[in-house]
């Protein structure tokens, strides 16, 4: 499968109709059985999966160091390559539905399998691939879901990373797990060509075997800088934005972040849970949805349980206390709480809010 989207981003992007790919002899120079055996082949390994989707222009003249640039990015349209003329008269691309139909089938896969004896681990698959352009350098911004256990409805959850995310995250690893991380390959940093569809395209299929193999060992599973990898910098974008008053932006953000922790597992931080409901609840109640914002301070103080000299518990207490009182509803235990805890000096009088404390903490 991985060939055939080989053959046909390089014969799409030359021009060539997807009828005459399978005719040329160009097509036979990428068999399966040959990817493993190319000193370009970036760690792929015969398992390959996944169904991407991205345009991709060859000007090698154009190539800069990935790891340079840090503009937002330039979104390419999903297909499968096709443009121009050719984009015309083709039908809508395969790209697209089949990277919906994979998604699926791998959500009723966790579906049939919560029931087995067998550890469930994420599922990693690049959707798309964007070319930032932030003259003169640029880079490729890896769209990728993560799939893992949760309701039949839940759509998994999409992070943006680009190479040098991953290779930071490989270099860390490498240092802190030596053994472990010997048998897993990562993709070559290359000094052209990083823009060309093959490539993007290995070192998608790349990306997603190098995060599945490290779900595959909990040693490594369970390092937190694979949890920052996936958490941190969600986090630190909903955080900017929170403080800018951009909040239905940030909300999003807050909300991917609270998914991500919930399907990685273990906690990327002491106190990162908490923050994101923090988040939540101060971007809900800014939105007009005081339930919402309640229900998360819910959420959050019995996570806290009795622990009286958190920092976070007041502010959530008050924050509750204050929900209740507009939505009608008892706030009879966490007021006799927050009054509890302001006799015994443990907080001011009021408390900081939510939002002042979001604002400074330091995301690290």
């Amino acid at each position: 499968m991985a060939s055939r989207l080989l053959h046909r981003l390089r014969h799409a992007l030359a021009g060539d109709g997807p009828g005459e790919a399978a005719a040329t002899p160009e097509a036979e120079q990428f068999p399966e059985s040959s990817e493993l055996e190319d000193d370009d082949a970036e760690g792929l390994s015969s398992r390959l999966s996944g169904t991407l989707s991205f345009t991709s222009a060859e000007d090698d003249e154009d190539d800069e160091d990935e790891d340079d640039a840090e503009a937002g990015p330039d979104p390419l349209p999903l297909g499968d390559g096709t443009s121009g003329e050719d984009a015309e008269r083709s039908p809508q691309p395969d790209g697209q539905r089949g990277s919906q139909l994979l998604a699926r089938q791998l959500q009723d896969f966790w579906k049939k399998s919560r029931n087995t004896l067998t550890p469930q681990r994420l599922l990693f698959e690049v959707t798309s691939a964007n070319v930032v352009k932030d003259p003169p350098s640029k880079y490729v911004l890896y769209t990728l879901a993560v799939i893992g256990p949760g309701p039949p409805d839940c759509q998994p959850a999409q992070i943006s990373r680009r190479y040098s995310d991953f290779e930071r995250l490989h270099r860390n690893l490498q240092r802190q797990f030596r053994g472990p991380m010997a048998a897993i390959s990562f993709p070559r940093k290359r000094l052209r060509r990083n823009f060309t569809a093959e490539t993007i395209a290995r070192r998608s299929r790349a990306f997603e075997q190098f995060l599945g193999h490290l779900q595959a060992v909990p040693e490594l599973r369970h390092a937190p800088d694979l949890q920052d990898f996936f958490v941190l910098p969600e986090l630190r974008r909903a955080q900017s934005l929170t403080c800018t008053g951009l909040y239905r932006e940030a909300l999003a953000l807050w909300a991917t972040a609270w998914q991500l922790q919930a399907q990685l597992g273990t906690p990327s931080g002491p106190d990162r849970p908490l923050l994101t409901l923090a988040g939540l609840a101060v971007c809900h109640q800014e939105l007009e949805d005081p339930g919402e914002a309640r229900a998360c301070c819910e959420k959050a103080l019995q996570l806290l349980g009795d622990k009286s000299l958190h920092p976070l518990l007041a502010p959530f207490l008050e924050a509750h206390v204050r929900l209740s009182w507009r939505l009608g509803l008892d706030k009879r235990q966490s007021e006799a709480r927050l009054q509890a805890l302001q006799e015994a000096g443990l907080t001011p009088t009021p408390p900081p809010s939510l939002k002042e404390l979001l604002i400074k903490e330091v995301l690290d």
